[in-house]
């Protein structure tokens, strides 16, 4: 309402402000034109009484005031040695000439003066031009009277009308937009209630969505984001069941155990000890993987830099030849030096070379290897095991899971299921994924797929995060360009 009355206060006050200006140059304009023509006057006429030149002033100027009348709203008359004389004929809404304190002051100026008077009828621009007349000792002055104010009174009623038209309509607009924002503002209303009843044990509350504007718009995005959240806190649940029955068994061996040997149950406690050290860390191993996966979550789980393919590759075999008696192998690889991050992805393919040892017996090939194609840059560890079944294929990157038998029998019973879908992680951290398949020479080929984004592409910013998937949302935060734009192909 405060913008309305602006846009319509505005135009109205400049419009008598320009009007004014306009009409006070103007009646500089008029006294200067009415000088000329006392002038012209002067110079071309003769007294009619006599036929001969103007003996005296006064005379000139009551002729003259006969002679020429004055428009509307203006007045003349003449003072003859400081006294008020002849008036023109026409009547005035103010007679200053009879204003003793008035004509002495416009008898006491010196020159051709212009100034400003005041009145019962507003401003009144004045014009005293002294007359002379050879012969004439007299001080004789001509007075010429605009009625500003007078003359500004029709622009004052047009900007009345205009306030008072602007007035009615502000009403109007204000009526309506009442009532028009009363419907829009309904759905907001609403969609503040339903946020209200929303408790975290009850995320079912959905919104009735009517419509196609952009208010439905908006219900439809606060009915995703809700079963987002119910969709998050279910997995939440369930991660949290699924880590307390995973420590519950540890922990209960460990109980177990230190019972007996509290009442005396174990001779051998050397035994024991061993035992108990065995279940802590594995205790120790699944909080590692529970918070490596946690900080998966989190914008800086990443570090991206300069990383040489054939280099990671390499360095990553050298490393896994601790992990068991196997024939490793260097696979093919590229020469690519590409933007990720290296420790991460090492991490990544050091677990899948430790379920390869798990699943496979000595001697057996594991091999890795690199390569970049069509912008993608895939990473895999091939094994020459069992391989995996079409229905375990996308389960076992879930959390908690296995499948298959172990078949290296110094790996039984090592695996808790996080290996995998830590390599998931950090695939999709890096905006790819990670899939397994059948190897052609048998066992199982597991691949981690990226995009391939290169060092002198490093200035190149991500678009919107809202326009992808969850990881762009999520991890977009970052600080580094190269680790943005990541991220987001991610969550395309």
């Amino acid at each position: 309402m405060l913008l309305v009355s602006a846009a319509l206060a505005a135009p109205t006050i400049g419009i008598t402000v320009v009007w004014q200006a306009q009409l006070d140059s103007q009646m500089d304009e008029q006294l200067q034109l009415e000088v000329e023509k006392l002038r012209r006057f002067a110079r071309a006429s003769t007294d009619s009484t006599t036929g001969q030149p103007f003996r005296d002033g006064a005379s000139l100027l009551t002729q003259f005031m006969t002679v020429h009348l004055p428009r509307r709203e203006e007045t003349f008359f003449s003072i003859v040695d400081g006294k008020a004389d002849r008036r023109s004929p026409a009547p005035v809404p103010h007679y200053f000439d009879r204003d003793p304190a008035v004509v002495e002051k416009l008898a006491s100026l010196r020159g051709t003066t212009v100034g400003w008077l005041d009145s019962p009828v507003g401003k009144v621009r004045y014009g005293v031009v002294p007359v002379r007349v050879a012969g004439d000792p007299k001080d004789v002055r001509l007075v010429v009277l605009e009625f500003r104010d007078r003359q500004l009174s029709e622009e004052r009623r047009v900007a009345k009308m205009l306030i008072a038209t602007a007035v009615v309509a502000l009403v109007c607009a204000g009526l309506a937009s009442w009532l028009v924002a009363g419907r829009i503002l309904a759905p907001i209303r609403l969609v503040r209630q339903t946020a209200a009843r929303i408790g975290e044990s009850d995320l079912t509350q959905r919104l009735d969505v009517q419509g196609d504007d952009d208010v439905a718009a908006l219900a439809h995005t606060f009915n995703h984001m809700l079963d987002r959240l119910e969709r998050a806190f279910t997995t939440q649940r369930r991660f949290l069941d699924e880590v307390g029955h995973e420590l519950r068994t540890p922990i209960t061996v460990v109980r177990g155990h230190l019972e007996l040997m509290e009442d005396g149950g174990f001779d051998e406690q050397t035994g024991t000890r061993t035992l108990l050290v065995d279940e802590l860390d594995r205790m120790s191993r699944i909080v590692d993987d529970l918070m490596l996966l946690a900080k998966a979550e989190r914008p800086d789980f990443l570090t991206v830099g300069e990383t040489n393919l054939t280099d990671l590759i390499v360095d990553v075999v050298a490393k896994a030849r601790a992990l068991g008696n196997r024939h490793w192998r260097v696979a093919a690889v590229s020469e690519a030096t590409v933007l990720v991050d290296g420790q991460r992805l090492t991490q990544g393919l050091i677990q899948l070379a430790a379920n390869a040892v798990r699943h496979t017996l000595d001697g057996d090939l594991i091999e890795m290897g690199s390569a970049v194609q069509e912008g993608r840059v895939l990473l895999w560890v091939r094994d020459t095991g069992l391989g995996v079944g079409p229905v375990d294929r996308d389960r076992i990157f879930g959390r908690f899971v296995q499948a298959g038998r172990v078949t290296s029998p110094a790996q039984a019973g090592t695996g808790i299921g996080l290996g995998l879908a830590i390599v998931r992680e950090i695939a999709e951290a890096h905006g790819g994924t990670a899939w397994v398949e059948d190897a052609e020479t048998g066992g199982a080929r597991f691949v981690l797929d990226l995009p391939a984004f290169y060092p002198w592409q490093r200035g190149h910013h991500a678009p919107d995060p809202d326009s992808g998937g969850r990881s762009g949302n999520r991890l977009l935060r970052g600080k580094r360009p190269a680790q943005q734009w990541l991220r987001h192909r991610r969550g395309r």
